[in-house]
């Protein structure tokens, strides 16, 4: 979540007033993540997310999204529904953005998540799985192996701003990974980004699956190898204790049970996440407006995770 669009209180106000939802107490812009525009508003009636969509997510995508929230929650997941107003709308135009006014659900984000924390999540996961079998639309990967080379190509030789010699480095290890990339693995709806900022939890609980926008057809297992790149380490890249990994991934196993091939399928798709993830970072990091109200995220702490599922992944996963 981000601010890229301000909102005056008077325009918030009035945007409210579609729907039977109170009247606006307060509104407070969120800092974290670099997709969205997101407020935190409060009205007479109770507390709301308000997202605006940014370039990143296009509003043809947004009934894809929707559909898909509703129907994990129509099968009992915790994730939040986009809210209609009164003539059933939930898709509005707001300081010349696609917006949205989201359900909030309660719960914290762990930043240093214990081995309970962790199964659960993993069990969350292979619940939303389970719960999509029979969800039948598609949306292509935006951000899937597919385009990995040109995002490489567009963030070029300004790498190495980064860090010297980042832009050949990344290169071997997409060569790598793309002629290992697995082609026969069921394919599925996906999260796509379950990061421990897009879970809520109360307690060893989780209480809701936030922040679907990069949902998409993809390989199945790759949405656990996301999101064992995501709670396996610190927010430095370091490799947490063993056990937080091993439960994630024996909590979705339960849930959701893993064939061989793909077992063996998720040191590759790990590596493939962490360049996945380090080109988008170091996009955002190279790309993002000076006077933006967003958190730039580290696009080095997934070259340290890169360099450990290439060290460890074999025998990580079994």
């Amino acid at each position: 979540m981000a601010v890229y669009t301000h909102v005056s209180a008077e325009a918030l106000a009035e945007f409210l007033t579609r729907f039977d939802l109170g009247e606006l107490v307060s509104a407070k812009g969120i800092a974290e993540g670099v997709e969205n525009s997101n407020y935190m508003v409060d009205t007479t009636k109770g507390r709301f997310f308000l997202t605006l969509y940014e370039k990143r997510v296009h509003e043809s995508d947004l009934p894809y999204f929707f559909a898909m929230l509703g129907h994990l929650a129509e099968r009992g997941c915790h994730v939040p529904r986009a809210l209609p107003d009164r003539i059933g709308q939930t898709i509005h135009d707001l300081a010349g953005r696609p917006a949205a006014l989201i359900e909030f659900l309660p719960g914290v984000s762990v930043s240093h998540p214990n081995p309970a924390q962790a199964r659960a999540v993993g069990a969350a996961l292979g619940q939303m799985h389970q719960a999509l079998a029979d969800f039948t639309l598609e949306r292509s990967n935006t951000q899937g192996p597919d385009e990995w080379p040109a995002l490489l190509a567009r963030c070029g030789p300004n790498l190495d701003t980064i860090q010297p010699g980042l832009y050949d480095t990344v290169d071997g290890a997409l060569g790598d990974v793309l002629a290992r990339w697995p082609a026969n693995l069921p394919r599925a709806t996906i999260h796509g980004d379950l990061f421990p900022d897009n879970v809520l939890m109360l307690g060893d609980r989780v209480s809701g699956l936030i922040d679907f926008y990069f949902a998409c057809t993809e390989i199945r297992a790759w949405d656990l190898a996301v999101t064992h790149s995501a709670w396996a380490f610190d927010a430095g890249g370091a490799p947490a204790a063993p056990a937080i990994g091993a439960a994630l991934v024996e909590g979705y196993a339960a849930a959701f049970p893993l064939s061989v091939t793909e077992r063996s399928a998720l040191p590759v798709l790990a590596q493939g996440a962490c360049i996945r993830f380090l080109l988008t970072r170091a996009w955002d990091w190279l790309n993002t407006p000076p006077g933006a109200l967003v958190t730039r995220k580290d696009p080095l702490a997934y070259l340290r995770r890169l360099d450990f599922y290439r060290a460890h992944g074999e025998t990580l996963f079994q």
